[in-house]
């Protein structure tokens, strides 16, 4: 039986197809449109989850009945024409069965369902679903529980999206830059103001928050005494901090209420990379599907409505560049470029690159960041990860022997910033993605050869684009990137 889940008709569309109970394509519609989270699906994705046959249902990642009601009670008027979904999916010449999930039970199955534990509490944060903004559930067998539901307008993700463009970014899409600005500013400085300004309570004797004003047009007229370059970095970093600190509120409360020692952290505020280190403190095993925004759930939709585990296949899942990992020709193309991107096998289901569609670049020179930050057009304070053997991680990183970060989901200090100033934040911290060979053995072969060379089982990783525009998806793409930014890919 073949199952689409998709997500769509609203931010970052997503199409994930099923086979039985096996997970055989998950990918973004961005990434063949070549509009940044585009919202739409579109002829060239449909095309491509077809290839494993035609749908005999179609899950939708949220119920559009409730999402209009919603959107009837914050203001936006009569949306039942735009949230019809059959006729939404027949424009694509789509008329399989149509099932509906709910937007956060979506979020916490592709979280749990995906994990391989069958013990957990689940934290699903974001800006909204259909009235949920917050939910805390548990993870027994088979079953999910939902222990604790807040909702719409006290909403952490509105909250942290109106911040993000408060300081001059574009909300729903900039929050990791507000995140990367964060170091470079003071954290207390406003700490204090902006949880008086904006919060009545803040989770601390229960998961509760709620909030003074309705964010959701957001906040820029807030303090507007703060305009230098140096006033946006602290409201940044205060910003950042205050969220740390709900985080970690939320996070004590699940791990005393519900017996589990592991987590799983999804919505797209689980995003947050630094935020995360709390969960790594106050749980054993933290679980945050590679995927954990609104895409993410075209394939909890499926799951969501089974609620059965799949054995989670990885990330790569996406449109796939059939050819050999390109070992020798990126080594090559490293010492003598020192950047170089790959463009191979199956592409990444998520917002990172792992190493299918990347752009690699030596992590010791003082000029690299510098140097990859003008091939991408970003901001020259943009910090960059690291991709680094499994084994050798902590030889580089402060984390413990067998630490792993497959995802580049969590931060670690770097033991050695000044020899690898291309990795590191303005901090010292990296956001890490470790590799073994059961991971990737391809590009577990390159970190291995570039170590042999150079005596360093790392590189800087970032994803194969530019700013403002989806990810390389295929070979067209890849030679277009070429072209245009002087970059060999291979």
């Amino acid at each position: 039986m073949i199952t689409w889940g998709v997500s769509a008709n609203s931010h970052d569309a997503a199409l994930a197809v099923f086979n039985n109970n096996k997970l055989e394509f998950a990918s973004h519609s961005e990434r063949y449109s070549g509009i940044k989270n585009d919202p739409d699906l579109n002829k060239k994705i449909i095309d491509d989850a077809l290839q494993y046959g035609e749908p005999d249902e179609i899950v939708w990642y949220e119920n559009p009945y409730k999402k209009s009601l919603r959107q009837l009670y914050a203001g936006q008027g009569l949306t039942w024409n735009e949230n019809n979904i059959k006729k939404y999916l027949q424009g694509y010449g789509l008329s399989s069965p149509i099932k509906y999930s709910s937007h956060h039970g979506s979020h916490a199955a592709a979280g749990y369902y995906t994990s391989g534990l069958v013990d957990a509490s689940i934290i699903c944060i974001d800006s909204i679903g259909e009235f949920e903004t917050l939910t805390i559930w548990q993870g027994i067998g088979r079953n999910m529980i939902k222990l604790f539901s807040q909702r719409y307008p006290h909403s952490l993700g509105l909250w942290y999206s109106a911040m993000t463009q408060r300081i001059g970014l574009k909300p729903n899409e900039d929050e990791y830059i507000l995140m990367g600005m964060a170091a470079y500013g003071d954290p207390m400085r406003l700490f204090t103001d902006i949880l008086d300004d904006f919060f009545e309570t803040q989770g601390v004797s229960s998961p509760k928050i709620k909030f003074k004003q309705n964010l959701h047009r957001g906040c820029k007229t807030w303090r507007q005494d703060l305009q230098s370059e140096q006033d946006l970095f602290d409201i940044a970093a205060g910003t950042q901090a205050v969220y740390e600190y709900i985080f970690k509120n939320i996070l004590e409360w699940t791990r005393l209420n519900i017996t589990s020692k592991n987590v799983v952290l999804m919505g797209g505020c689980a995003l947050n990379c630094v935020a995360n280190r709390w969960a790594e403190e106050i749980f054993d095993k933290v679980w945050i599907m590679p995927n954990p925004g609104d895409a993410g759930s075209a394939v909890g939709s499926v799951l969501y409505k089974r609620r059965k585990h799949i054995e989670w296949p990885g990330a790569y899942l996406g449109h796939n560049i059939v050819k050999c990992y390109p070992i020798t020709e990126a080594i090559e193309t490293l010492e003598r470029d020192r950047i170089v991107g790959v463009a191979c096998g199956k592409a990444e289901f998520g917002p990172r690159a792992l190493g299918n569609r990347s752009l690699f670049a030596d992590p010791r020179g003082v000029d690299i960041k510098d140097k990859v930050n003008k091939i991408k057009r970003r901001q020259e304070f943009r910090p960059f990860a690291p991709v680094i053997l499994a084994e050798n991680v902590h030889e580089y990183f402060d984390v413990p022997k067998g630490w792993q970060s497959p995802y580049m989901q969590l931060t670690a200090k770097c033991s050695y910033p000044e020899a690898y100033p291309a990795i590191v934040h303005t901090d010292n911290t990296s956001r890490v993605q470790t590799v073994t060979e059961q991971d990737h053995p391809g590009l577990y072969s390159l970190l291995k050869q570039w170590g042999t060379k150079t005596g360093v089982p790392m590189l800087l990783n970032t994803s194969l684009n530019i700013k403002g525009k989806p990810i390389v998806n295929d070979e067209a793409d890849a030679k277009a990137f070429t072209k245009h930014y002087n970059v060999k890919v291979v």
